[in-house]
């Protein structure tokens, strides 16, 4: 039942929202059909381009919106300048058959949605308030009942809470039923969408190859700048050592336990570059846990909330554990915050991954910080990267990754 509810919810936000376009769309329809009624008397052909590009104007935002709720829908070609092809491009027909049926079947759905709730409140809270109203107030439940006394008080919260789950079964089909004209009429040509498709693989795999020479470099740094050199210097004092054992025994004991820590110095570190290329924690129990240590270890109060039912493929795990680790050090180093939250789930196929911070605010992923490193590898991984950081905060990295199963 709380799934249930979940997605009446999430339906009734979208209903919400389509009602929004439907509204932009009965101005873009009556807008067409004046000019069309203009086109008779030969004035509205002037006005034809501004109509067709209000018409794609509504269109986009109705694809960004159904963009935002599952997948990407894309906008086609730019309209052609003379009026007789872009009445004869197919997007554009599509449009406008969309911008029909949305400017009346989705607003009648839209309409219909937002008085469910309302009208369902009303009815179940009828026996709180009917004895505060007048007896000639509207006091009538879904205009067939009236109630006069307590017996029809209760009747009236009986039918608010039946109309209760006849909204929870229904808004979810209604929701679909309004966001499936945009998506068959408003979706490009399987041509497109492929191309596009191949030019984000190729973006992609470029991006994967950039970041595995960059943790190629990464690796090479730590192992150049850190555990060779503890490993010369055990050497060196070593060297000392043998040729100080003869003449003045004391000093190669000095030499020897220098070597020594030396050599536990080189051996942290090289623990420290297996650790940052796939952590033991993560391998030997789970991401949840592996977070939990990396909160921890945070400077920045730091909460965890995850819900993983089960595992994912180690290469995802491995990006997300990357984003986390990294966004953490972002925020105790630039962001000044007091708390910070990270949120795991696991939502239809894909991994999504959430770290807000209380901060000052003002990230960008394009200014050459370790937010585009972030970017980088999830765009490597075929994943989606968001950021919303306004000035004085809070901040918000959203990262969602397929599961690869």
């Amino acid at each position: 039942m709380v799934a249930r509810t979940r997605a009446a919810l999430d339906a009734l936000e979208h209903l919400a929202g389509g009602l929004g376009t439907a509204l932009l769309a009965v101005a873009a329809l009556a807008w067409l059909l004046g000019t069309a009624a203009l086109c008779l008397v030969g004035v509205g052909v002037v006005l034809l381009p501004t109509a067709l590009r209000l018409v794609r104007a509504v269109a986009d935002r109705e694809r960004a919106r159904l963009s935002r709720w599952g997948r990407e829908i894309v906008s086609p070609e730019p309209l052609p300048a003379r009026p007789r092809a872009a009445l004869a491009d197919p997007a554009v027909r599509r449009e406008i058959g969309w911008l029909v049926g949305h400017a009346t079947l989705g607003f009648l759905l839209g309409a219909t949605a937002l008085t469910i709730p309302i009208t369902t409140l009303h009815d179940i809270s009828f026996p709180l308030w009917w004895q505060l109203v007048s007896p000639e107030a509207d006091t009538v439940a879904q205009g067939f009942f009236r109630a006069t006394d307590w017996p029809g008080a209760v009747v009236v919260c009986l039918i608010g809470l039946a109309e209760l789950v006849v909204g929870v079964l229904l808004l979810p089909p209604m929701a679909w039923l309004q966001a499936w004209p945009g998506i068959r009429l408003l979706s490009p040509d399987r041509g497109t969408d492929l191309a596009l498709r191949v030019a984000q693989l190729t973006a992609t795999r470029a991006a994967a190859l950039d970041a595995h020479a960059v943790e190629l470099r990464r690796i090479e740094r730590s192992l150049h700048d850190g555990a060779q050199n503890r490993l010369v210097a055990v050497t060196v004092l070593i060297g000392a050592a043998r040729r100080a054992v003869a003449r003045d025994p004391a000093t190669s004991k000095e030499f020897l336990d220098r070597a020594q820590d030396a050599a536990e110095q080189a051996l942290a570190e090289l623990r420290g570059v297996v650790r940052s290329i796939l952590p033991p924690v993560l391998a030997d129990r789970s991401l949840p846990d592996a977070l939990s240590a990396l909160a921890a270890s945070c400077p920045v109060d730091c909460r965890v909330d995850a819900e993983m039912p089960d595992r994912c493929a180690v290469s995802v795990e491995a990006t997300a554990y990357f984003v986390v680790a990294e966004a953490l050090t972002n925020i105790a180093r630039h962001s000044g915050a007091d708390n910070a939250t990270v949120r795991l789930r696991r939502d239809a196929g894909r991994l999504c991954v959430e770290v807000r911070d209380d901060g000052v605010g003002g990230a960008s992923s394009t200014s050459g910080s370790g937010l585009t490193g972030i970017r980088q590898r999830v765009e490597a991984h075929d994943g989606r990267f968001a950021l919303t950081s306004p000035v004085g905060g809070p901040t918000t990295l959203t990262v969602s990754l397929p599961c690869g199963l």
